[in-house]
């Protein structure tokens, strides 16, 4: 009975936080909420610009087999679309894979088509995607990712 007695004493002889603990609390919540979230947040868009080089240099790589393949690059009216298929139009390899040089096209991570350009002002080719905003320039998110910038 006597350790029952101590056991219902101490539950009602606890205090409360009071309103200054839980403040302080809140503030020091919210700071790390402010310094780390941030951070996060910026991973999945530097994820994508990566995605996209990665990408340039894949359909690069394939333009620089079509190439040894035909003597040329696919003309800009071909399109990305020769790697896929045979063209039926301009300068038609005579040694063009029964599979392609590629399963597909990918879309840039943001879901927009890749602009191709040939001859390129900055190469044999140039080969964007427009970033988030699908629009040429643009800085941050909506910044270009170029084939001639890729180091």
């Amino acid at each position: 009975m006597e350790l029952r007695r101590c056991a219902v004493r101490l539950v009602f002889n606890r205090s409360g936080f009071t309103l200054i603990e839980i403040m302080v609390v809140i503030i020091i919540l919210g700071i790390l909420v402010g310094l780390i979230v941030p951070r996060f947040m910026e991973k999945p868009e530097k994820a994508r610009v990566v995605k996209a080089q990665m990408q340039i240099e894949s359909i690069s790589a394939a333009l620089k087999e079509y190439k040894l393949d035909s003597g040329d690059y696919p003309t800009t009216e071909q399109g990305l679309e020769a790697l896929v298929e045979k063209p039926s139009i301009g300068k038609i390899p005579k040694r063009y894979p029964e599979k392609g040089y590629l399963p597909k096209i990918p879309k840039d991570p943001w879901g927009n088509d890749y602009v191709y350009i040939s001859p390129g002002e900055h190469g044999d080719f140039d080969l964007i995607s427009y970033g988030a905003d699908g629009e040429e320039g643009g800085e941050g998110k909506n910044a270009d990712v170029q084939s001639w910038e890729i180091e």
